[in-house]
């Protein structure tokens, strides 16, 4: 196994290294020994922050408040690469508002933390057999009171429980877009009126 532990002050073996200084600036290429003298006249740490690199690159700086930043960063960067989950919700035709609430607002839950949701009408008995436009119509009812926008990413299919959708949140992005496009038919729409005035 690896040994990614960083090396520190006396710890460096490269005798050339190139040094960051603690505001940030260049201090080029420069022996080890003036180096670590940089570091201990600011009262800092050296760190060799990329052992690979030819030479070597290390930085000035707080050995402690290093360590605090780098696992800020690690911290960021597990948020992001989360990996999305679907999620599932169920619902029948005897549910109950309250209950259909609850569910709504479970997966409105979910969507806000980026999963995707699959919202599944459950059929048992002579619900199976009624109409299919209505049975879709329930199906969407529920979907109405999500409190979350959302954009459908399968659309509403028969399956041989019932009825089965996939939900997931739409980005603020998108809707900016889809203001831009309307805002522009609209001027495009008004430009051809008015020079259908002449």
């Amino acid at each position: 196994m690896k040994n990614n532990r960083l090396r520190i002050n006396n710890e460096i073996r490269a005798r050339e290294l190139r040094v960051i200084g603690a505001d940030g600036g260049n201090l080029g290429v420069i022996t080890l020994e003036v180096a670590l003298k940089a570091a201990t006249d600011a009262g800092l740490d050296l760190i060799e922050i990329s052992p690979k690199a030819k030479p070597p690159v290390a930085k000035v700086m707080d050995f402690g408040k290093f360590q605090y930043e780098q696992k800020k960063k690690d911290s960021a960067m597990r948020a992001k690469s989360k990996p999305t989950e679907t999620k599932s919700v169920q619902v029948k035709m005897g549910t109950g508002e309250h209950d259909k609430m609850l569910k709504a607002k479970r997966a409105a839950e979910w969507l806000t933390e980026g999963h995707r949701v699959k919202v599944e009408l459950f059929l048992t008995g002579r619900y199976k057999y009624m109409d299919q436009a209505l049975l879709r119509g329930k199906l969407n009812d529920f979907m109405k009171i999500i409190p979350h926008a959302f954009k459908t990413a399968d659309q509403v299919r028969r399956i041989p429980k019932g009825f089965v959708t996939v939900i997931e949140r739409e980005t603020p992005k998108k809707k900016h877009e889809d203001k831009q496009i309307i805002h522009k038919e609209v001027q495009g729409n008004k430009d051809g009126k008015d020079s259908g005035k002449g």
